[in-house]
């Protein structure tokens, strides 16, 4: 084993006047975000490049000088007016022109992302404001690129309001719930493509693309929600599970001057994805990204938005899967000349360059600090900004790469885990850094990389940090009897002595492309348990990322088999170690990781004497079609791949402690995983503890309930390790 000591958080803040021995508790990280670190949220860069507009407190937003990092003047400030609801706007979008902010507000959550909302028009000049309509909740608020309407959904329908007249359009008219939507994502295209808005103004306000998923077939889960009435109501709703059918989708485009709809060719196959539509330069030409139901080849379409023909630009195809495409892929360069995308194809996740006419120019980033998104193309200095990795997983860069090829470089310098907001025109940018011993710095750049100013050092938070006991904290390697050397890091209990043996519990999620193990600062439920005298550990096995394309798809079309395997080597590992209590290992997650904890359980008596399971999936024949495909195929091709590896086919193996939590609103992770689960178990007569929270989602939160939640797992592990 080689371990890597990047800090102690002990001596830090010893230097820092720790002395106080103040211990941490649930309540400091659950209830009252002790140990949140500040940061700059909201951020918008104007048009000039010059400026930028941040959310602060009282329902403002604020407009800065990059240059000087002066307050400017307020933009927006609800307290100006009697409507309650604007003090608390969730998000804001301004106009093209700059001349409006739409401010959304009376959030309401449907499910990961959606929401319906009341929207208000904010006019800068004149300082009046409106809401956008007075017919009913809306969703999806976006302004067209002339700023003079605004694009929404309602009750599965587009509307379109004239910001001039106060017009209000409908565009369609068969949206139905759980039959058609317009403009909107189904579920699962939400949940597994990031899918956020299913609309797209085409850059000269003329026409507006959209989806429609027909979901009528579709079959329907249905999830009680009992909200304390004497008979509980029934939400319904269309989910695809492994192997059943999908939405039937197809893209349209609305003609604002001729109040025209037409459809756009995405070819005569009907069981595919339409994972993101994108206009070009060219107003005329929208470009939409194709996938097969195994998810295995990738396709980019032009479109004439006249006629709704389409040709296919570039096609990808992988013998595992391709990842799904995010909100910037491809990326179109504005002279219309070229389009820039990422792919593994060369076993690592890289940038390249493309023409329009669909071949390639160039690679132009390589190597096995594979790039993790692109923020965008500098045309003027002719470079591309992007986020990689930087020399392993644990940690990340804000690079670059000359649009050539021929140079690179990194604006990022502490090792950390680095991010940024570039302005427009990319002169200058705001950096967030944090590590394990640093909380998150926001920092103001120069295109050059020279710092300008600090905009939030969290020096609160240091001085909060220095009041308590913190454990330390620390990264280690080891190599399992396969030969593979796995990342993991430690969190060791206050006062620790290695001629003592401690009990361990094991945290990891374990999902494709994840990684648990980073150099990124937070104090939460680890920390806390090492104040307990728990020894905390975390371990990223095959199948993680940051290590390229075969490290990660291994686990292709079984699940949780190599996970399961790297993770027991883990839990034997500890075991040779003089300072762990062999005999007290448990191991814990949540969702995939509850999924794993579960199987490590039932699979390893030898290794684990106690799991938590949060909202665990227990059979993938539960769960939906594009997550579940992706990595496993169709049920119906890979029976075996879904059946051995899914827990409740290993219940007899359960010998330790079990606790198995789920929420039963999870519209996500359906509770019925952890019900069959626990019949399974109740017929094989094996013990187990179970609890469920009402009328909660997969994030399990609300009022007490996280407290609730974290004191539950925390009695269990004293009662249990």
């Amino acid at each position: 084993m080689k371990r890597i000591f990047l800090f102690s958080l002990l001596v830090v803040y010893c230097l820092l006047g720790f002395g106080q021995n103040q211990k941490i508790t649930l309540e400091d990280i659950h209830r009252d975000g002790t140990f949140a670190a500040r940061s700059v949220r909201g951020i918008v860069s104007m048009n000039d490049g010059e400026h930028y507009t941040v959310m602060e407190r009282g329902g403002k937003i604020a407009r800065y000088s990059y240059a000087k990092g002066e307050l400017v003047d307020v933009l927006f400030d609800a307290s100006n007016f009697d409507i309650e609801s604007l003090k608390q706007f969730r998000s804001y979008e301004l106009s093209t022109d700059e001349k409006k902010i739409l401010l959304t507000t009376n959030v309401n959550p449907i499910y990961r992302h959606s929401f319906t909302a009341s929207y208000y028009i904010y006019d800068i000049p004149t300082q009046e404001v409106k809401p956008l309509s007075t017919n009913g909740a809306q969703m999806l608020g976006t302004f067209s690129p002339d700023g003079q309407k605004v694009a929404f959904v309602r009750d599965n329908n587009i509307y379109i309001t004239d910001l001039n007249s106060g017009n209000e359009l409908q565009i369609t008219s068969d949206g139905e719930f759980n039959h058609i939507i317009n403009g909107a994502a189904d579920w699962v295209y939400e949940e597994e493509f990031a899918l956020k808005t299913a609309m797209q103004w085409s850059p000269d306000s003329r026409r507006l693309a959209f989806y429609k998923f027909d979901e009528s077939n579709v079959k329907v889960f249905h999830m009680p929600m009992f909200q304390n009435e004497l008979y509980p109501p029934t939400y319904s709703f269309k989910y695809p599970k492994a192997g059943e059918e999908n939405s039937k989708v197809s893209i349209h485009v609305y003609n604002l001057l001729s109040q025209e709809t037409k459809a756009m060719d995405i070819g005569p196959e009907t069981d595919q994805y339409i994972a993101r539509i994108k206009w070009t330069a060219n107003a005329e030409q929208l470009s939409m990204v194709r996938l097969n139901r195994l998810q295995n080849k990738l396709e980019i379409l032009i479109a004439d938005a006249n006629t709704g023909s389409s040709k296919v630009l570039y096609t990808e195809e992988n013998r595992h899967y391709i990842e799904e495409p995010n909100d910037d892929y491809p990326i179109y360069t504005a002279d219309g000349k070229h389009f820039i995308i990422t792919s593994e194809m060369d076993g690592y996740n890289h940038i390249y360059l493309y023409s329009m006419n669909g071949n390639l120019v160039r690679q132009l980033t390589k190597g096995q600090n594979e790039v993790r998104s692109v923020y965008g193309y500098d045309a003027k200095g002719k470079r591309i900004f992007y986020s990689a990795f930087d020399g392993s997983p644990l940690r990340t860069a804000v690079s670059w790469v000359s649009f050539d090829g021929k140079r690179q470089g990194k604006v990022s310098t502490q090792p950390g885990t680095n991010s940024a907001d570039f302005s427009k025109g990319f002169k200058y940018y705001i950096h967030f850094h944090s590590s394990i011993s640093t909380p998150t710095q926001v920092t103001l750049h120069n295109a050059k990389g020279k710092e300008l100013r600090v905009l939030e050092d969290n020096a609160k938070l240091k001085e909060t940090l220095a009041k308590y006991d913190i454990p330390e904290k620390e990264f280690f390697t080891f190599t399992t009897s396969e030969g593979v050397e796995l990342n993991g890091y430690m969190v060791k209990p206050l006062n620790f002595d290695d001629t003592k043996k401690y009990p361990v519990l094991m945290y990891q999620y374990s999902g494709p492309g994840s990684l648990a193990v980073v150099d990124r600062f937070g104090i939460g439920w680890d920390q806390q348990l090492a104040t307990e005298g728990y020894l905390i550990v975390a371990v990223d096995g095959r199948g993680t990322g940051g290590r390229g394309e075969e490290f990660k798809k291994i686990t292709y079309g079984q699940l949780g088999y190599y996970e399961s395997i790297d993770q027991i080597e883990a839990g034997k590992y500890l075991q040779t170690l003089p300072y762990v209590d062999a005999n007290r290992i448990g191991i814990w997650g949540w969702s995939y990781g509850g999924y794993m904890s579960s199987l490590c359980l039932f699979k390893a008596p030898e290794v684990f004497s106690m799991a938590i399971a949060v909202a665990p999936v227990t059979n993938w024949r539960y769960y939906d079609t594009i997550y579940t495909e992706r990595y496993m195929g169709l049920p119906q091709d890979n029976p075996s791949g879904y059946d051995d590896n899914s827990p409740i086919n290993h219940v007899e193996g359960l010998e330790g402690k079990f606790l198995l939590i789920h929420g039963t609103a999870d519209d996500n992770v359906h509770a019925q995983n952890a019900i069959e689960l626990a019949e399974r178990l109740i017929q094989a007569n094996k013990q187990f503890d179970m609890m469920l929270y009402p009328d909660k989602n997969h994030s399990i939160y609300g009022g007490n309930t996280r407290v609730h939640l974290y004191t539950l797992m925390t009695n269990y592990v004293k009662n249990n390790l």
